[in-house]
């Protein structure tokens, strides 16, 4: 980010970029609430789908402030976390690899090739 910052000439900490954070920041603090209430409560298989559906809502909001692919990324994450909520709790770890790694590398791609990283 700072690399890209600086060759685009604009300070790290814009006033976009602090948008970004103030809408990506909400739903990074409920998850990490949501995941101690369900983990007290023994809700183990509802973690996964929580962090995914968290996820893509701040990728969401904090995407308006982007490109137009980076919502979208976020709308997959928030599909993947509500199909999540509705499996095994064996499943999580392959919706979170699927998500955080599959959905990062696909959406990388796509940006690094359309929009230059």
């Amino acid at each position: 980010m700072k690399r890209k910052a600086d060759s685009a000439q604009v300070p790290l900490l814009s006033a976009p970029a602090r948008r970004f954070v103030l809408s990506f920041a909400p739903p990074f603090m409920v998850g990490a609430l949501l995941t101690i209430i369900l983990y007290r409560a023994g809700l183990f298989a509802a973690i996964p789908g929580t962090w995914l559906l968290l996820y893509g809502t701040g990728v969401v909001t904090g995407g308006a402030f982007s490109v137009r692919v980076v919502p979208v990324m976020g709308l997959c994450f928030m599909l993947m976390g509500a199909v999540a909520l509705f499996c095994p709790l064996s499943w999580g770890t392959g919706f979170l690899a699927a998500g955080f790694g599959g959905l990062h590398l696909i959406f990388g791609f796509i940006i690094a090739r359309r929009y230059g990283g």
